[in-house]
């Protein structure tokens, strides 16, 4: 008789009994471009020609899909995608159009990132 080991009882074949991962994120950049100093359509093509899958950047085919609403960017994925790997490449691109300065990248929820203003007001008061 031969005896399995705990590990051989419960393993399952490869390949089968795989669930399908999908996750999605969002990016609001609604400040920003109600003010109109925050290009779009060229954030979008940024995160097109960026965004690695297998190691190659623009490589996205069927598996990363990229959306633009009204004042949001929606990626969906179908392979594992970090969100922060979205904070990085969103501050990468507001730094390339000298934004950086101005905007900052925060996780307002689970699934999303909003780009907001610094808080530029200063606590000097009037010196008398």
């Amino acid at each position: 008789m031969v005896r399995l080991s705990k590990a051989a009882k419960t393993s399952k074949p490869a390949g089968k009994g795989k669930a399908a991962y999908k996750h999605k994120f969002i990016i609001d950049y609604s400040r920003p471009a109600a003010d109109q100093i925050f290009d779009t359509a060229a954030f979008e093509k940024f995160l097109h020609d960026h965004i690695k899958v297998d190691g190659k950047e623009g490589n996205l085919k069927d598996k990363i899909e990229i959306k633009k609403n009204d004042q949001r960017l929606t990626v969906t994925s179908q392979v594992p995608l970090s969100k922060r790997y979205l904070k990085y490449l969103t501050k990468k691109y507001l730094k390339k159009s000298t934004l950086r300065d101005f905007i900052r990248v925060v996780a307002s929820s689970k699934d999303t990132y909003e780009l907001r203003f610094f808080n530029l007001t200063t606590g000097d008061e009037e010196e008398e």
